[in-house]
């Protein structure tokens, strides 16, 4: 999950994120929608794929990336957990 946090942590990767909740997308239809080199665009894929945010497949020459969710249900399942121990420890 710690990577998953230092992704999330750019808001590139959260823009990405963001494109990918609306629709699986190719590296390149990725690209289009920011103004920085299709280099650093893989280097936040390779971050988001890493850390499990994101699915990959290979269609062809392409590789199309979709939101795994999973990892985002865990990330807030922690975090829900987390906010409620910390409610809990203030209560007493």
């Amino acid at each position: 999950m710690n990577q998953a946090f230092k992704a999330l942590s750019d808001p590139t990767r959260r823009k990405i994120l963001e494109l990918l909740k609306e629709k699986d997308m190719t590296a390149g239809e990725i690209a289009e929608q920011f103004k920085i080199s299709k280099p650093s665009i893989s280097h936040h894929l390779n971050a988001l794929k890493s850390s499990d945010l994101v699915l990959w497949e290979k269609d062809g020459q392409n590789i199309i990336y979709s939101l795994n969710t999973t990892v985002l249900q865990e990330i807030m399942k922690w975090t829900f957990d987390f906010l409620e121990n910390r409610r809990e420890q203030n209560e007493k």
